[in-house]
């Protein structure tokens, strides 16, 4: 189903694309993975097959070194890195003027997702027609510390390691990058921000890094209908954090805060048995009813 193309980026690196192909005409999703996951990520293939069922095209996008490949250049991506997103949109703007083009966020990627709406406000292409988001981690500070907590910490781990290798592999072609020694004795997401995701995307600080990046203070900015499914029992976000308050002030903002869910879980139906994913199917039917 999927049909991967390989874009070279204008600063002479690339992006890697994954494309569900449909009519000319028809609507495009495009469809952001989270932090250290890909095209090929079980929550980006499910949109994309929901998608589509009803005729829409696909593109999966791929944050740069995270396609099974690595980037070229120094920097890879991060929770607020929107410059990439917001080529891609417009490549497939030039490609077809007047398409209509939907957008899905998955976690890092729902937090990517929302600070580029919020960026681009009234400014946004009017071919963007409407955007979901789905377990957003909309304060990066408060979500890195809350995944160091109970059983999230196996999953920060995994992630931790991820990027690690990643860096390792970086520092062959650009010794210096970082300081391998204090990189490889990080235990945590916080730590590995302060050491490398910060210097190397120019913030002096995680703290600097996670407050410039956090989607919340993007979405009293969003000028499109905005879908934001998450629930209060996430481990990657307190739901404290939840921002009730901007989708009150907001009339384009729709809010889905759920008791249940965990993070991108949503499970529904007979279990065990054919338990179907409910946030794809209710992104899909929200992205539809804005068309």
């Amino acid at each position: 189903m999927l049909q991967r193309e390989r874009w070279e980026t204008p600063d002479g690196d690339f992006i890697d694309v994954d494309r569900v192909p449909g009519k000319r005409g028809a609507p495009t999703l495009v469809v952001l993975h989270g932090l250290e996951g890909s095209s090929r990520s079980k929550q980006v293939v499910g949109l994309l097959a929901t998608a589509s069922a009803k005729g829409w095209r696909g593109l999966a996008f791929n944050f740069r070194s995270c396609s099974g490949e690595p980037n070229r250049l120094r920097r890879s991506y991060h929770g607020g890195e929107t410059s990439d997103l917001g080529w891609v949109i417009e490549r497939l703007i030039e490609e077809e003027p007047g398409s209509p083009i939907l957008c899905a966020g998955l976690s890092l990627g729902g937090n990517v997702l929302l600070k580029y709406l919020g960026e681009r406000g009234e400014s946004l292409p009017p071919e963007v027609r409407a955007a979901a988001a789905i377990s957003t981690p909309f304060d990066l500070a408060r979500s890195a510390h809350a995944i160091e907590k109970g059983f999230s910490r196996t999953y920060m781990r995994r992630l931790v390691r991820s990027l690690k290798q990643k860096t390792r592999a970086k520092l062959e072609k650009y010794p210096g990058l970082v300081d391998w020694e204090k990189v490889a004795a990080t235990r945590t997401l916080a730590e590995f921000d302060e050491l490398v995701t910060a210097p190397v995307h120019g913030f002096a600080s995680a703290d600097e890094y996670w407050a410039a990046s956090s989607s919340n203070r993007f979405l009293p900015k969003i000028r499109r209908p905005t879908l934001l499914i998450n629930a209060k029992d996430d481990p990657f976000l307190p739901a404290e954090c939840l921002p009730a308050a901007a989708v009150a002030a907001n009339r384009f903002l729709t809010a889905e805060f759920t008791a249940r869910g965990g993070h991108v879980g949503f499970l529904s139906g007979p279990w065990p048995g054919r338990p179907v994913c409910w946030a794809e199917r209710r992104t899909i039917r929200f992205l539809e009813s804005q068309l």
